[in-house]
């Protein structure tokens, strides 16, 4: 499995965190390594990076590609949700920044084992923690058919999700759906080949991300993990969120508003008397986007969106 990928918006991810010399930063999504080596590379021989990642494939891969920063690395096997406990653990109070790189990663859509791709054959799995019980296999044998189109509209935003839910439901009746390569297919007979023949993406696209977003609570997480994590900075201290579809980017977007927003009084009050103050500062106003030099090296970059705020000091 190749874990050398590229890391996205790498460029305006570092400028967006305002790496300090000698700070201390996590990388909630570790992946193959890419951004933390950059951070690594940019804070001096001083700066220091913790390492998160619930893969432990990934872990490992990354853990062999930093060796040369030593101690300036810390690799820990853990969900970005659970940063809370995994600071308390390691003795660390406040963080200079945050990245969290939301999404599956290249290395596990490229390995047909791990079951996320439509595009190759594999165990219909989409677990990035092995750890985990529950399979894509088990959503798509156990769910029913009104579960299974609510979850593939949900978290798919796909029209044709009854459609594909019922193909499922009958399909299952006879032979078990064990494989990437028999959904992918059954999700392509169940839309109407004029819909296919206007996409340029694969049908089987939002629905695998359906399950993958269940298999994996990724949504839930996002939730979770957001507040985590600004609750871990130091004031001046910033937290950058890569996206890669509209569910998460608006989770973020809405999350980093209500940070941002003051006194939340009726416009018609003469005076403020909620007494609410701004947590954070917007540096990102709008989602950063791939240049086109980056989505000519790397076309997976094209729905990726970066969003950054700034703690604020809390006013007395």
């Amino acid at each position: 499995m190749n874990f050398q990928h590229q890391p996205v918006l790498l460029k305006q991810t570092l400028s967006s965190l305002n790496l300090r010399p000698g700070g201390l930063y996590l990388d909630g999504t570790l992946g193959g390594g890419g951004h933390t080596e950059a951070i690594l590379q940019a804070t001096g021989p001083d700066g220091r990076v913790i390492g998160l990642d619930q893969d432990d494939e990934a872990l490992a891969a990354a853990s062999r590609r930093l060796q040369p920063f030593g101690e300036r690395f810390c690799p820990i096997r853990a969900n970005f949700a659970d940063l809370a406990q995994v600071l308390a653990a390691a003795g660390v109070s406040e963080l200079d920044g945050i990245l969290l790189d939301i999404g599956v990663s290249s290395y596990q859509l490229d390995e047909p084992g791990r079951g996320f791709s439509y595009m190759q054959d594999g165990p219909l799995d989409m677990r990035m923690d092995r750890r985990a019980e529950r399979t894509a296999a088990d959503l798509v044998a156990k769910l029913s058919e009104a579960e299974l189109a609510d979850l593939i509209y949900r978290y798919g935003e796909e029209k044709f999700s009854r459609r594909i839910a019922r193909r499922i439901v009958e399909q299952r009746a006879q032979t078990p759906l064990e494989s990437t390569k028999q959904l992918a297919e059954l999700v392509s007979a169940a839309i109407p080949a004029a819909q296919r023949r206007k996409e340029k993406q694969h049908p089987a696209k939002r629905t695998f991300q359906a399950l993958r977003i269940a298999v994996n609570d990724e949504l839930g997480v996002l939730e979770r993990g957001l507040a985590a994590a600004f609750a871990s900075l130091k004031p001046g201290g910033r937290l950058a969120v890569i996206t890669f579809h509209s569910l998460e980017d608006r989770i973020v977007k809405t999350y980093f508003a209500g940070l941002a927003k003051g006194c939340e009084c009726p416009p018609e009050f003469p005076v403020c008397v909620c007494g609410k103050q701004p947590q954070a500062l917007l540096i990102t106003r709008r989602p950063q986007t791939a240049a086109e030099d980056e989505l000519q090296s790397n076309p997976r970059a094209r729905s990726a969106k970066l969003r950054t705020v700034e703690k604020l000091e809390k006013l007395i």
